[in-house]
């Protein structure tokens, strides 16, 4: 009998020992992978600690970017507008000399997004926890987006509510709703105006900035797994430098 069919049978009782004492059947396979072929593999653990990691380092940076003065401002890709339901306000009141009042309504919410970001941020890092090993290495195998579309799906609806006080206060604080209010008022009393109109405006700026912030991690992402240079960590450059 040959030495090969003493050892891989030995190999093979030896993986499933361990699997039955301790579940590491996957290290056992990494062991025998590159004894086989000389390669080196990287374990469950390590992709889900990149993993976690990259979206740690985009909601971070992105978090830095959208909470600086003209974050949300000066940026075409998210800056908060007027709702499509409310474009014929703007239009309106633009036409009846009132465009600095508009202008003054679109800075202020986009100016309470840029707040809501210092401090709603945490919350949006924090979600990141609960990724599994079957999430990670589909998100390892999935588009440049993966795992922000995983991190959308899985915390969406608990960041809104995360967000909504956050909007309250900073709209409070820049007095968009004061600004929000006189527009609406101020259309409200043009003689043309039929159907009043009295969005959410909370509402609708939480909605944005949260849309804005997914924009971002997802620019954030998708640079870690392009570019070697904004692999800011060893675990970052071992799991999407493989």
């Amino acid at each position: 009998m040959s030495m090969k069919r003493i050892v891989l049978p030995l190999l093979l009782f030896t993986s499933v020992t361990t699997f039955a004492q301790g579940g590491f059947l996957k290290k056992a396979g990494s062991v025998l992978n590159k004894a086989t072929s000389g390669k080196t593999s990287l374990t469950n653990d390590e992709i889900v600690s990149g993993l976690k990691e990259a979206l740690s380092v985009g909601a971070t940076n992105s978090a830095n970017k959208l909470s600086s003065v003209d974050g949300f401002f000066a940026n075409a890709a998210i800056k908060v507008l007027m709702p499509p339901e409310a474009k014929k306000v703007e239009t309106a009141l633009r036409t009846a000399g009132m465009g600095k009042l508009v202008d003054n309504a679109i800075l202020s919410m986009n100016r309470a997004a840029e707040e809501a970001s210092k401090s709603a941020a945490p919350i949006f890092v924090n979600a990141i926890t609960s990724m599994s090993i079957t999430d990670a290495l589909n998100i390892l195998k999935g588009s440049d987006t993966a795992a922000t579309g995983y991190l959308r799906g899985k915390t969406v609806a608990a960041l809104t509510s995360a967000f909504r006080p956050v909007i309250d206060t900073a709209l409070q604080k820049t007095s968009a709703t004061s600004y929000w209010k006189t527009v609406f008022d101020a259309y409200n009393k043009l003689p043309t105006t039929f159907n009043k109109i009295n969005p959410d405006l909370a509402g609708y700026v939480t909605e944005k900035s949260l849309s804005g912030m997914f924009y971002q991690v997802a620019q954030e992402e998708q640079k870690i797994r392009k570019d070697p240079a904004a692999r800011v960590s060893d675990i970052l450059k071992k799991v999407f430098g493989s």
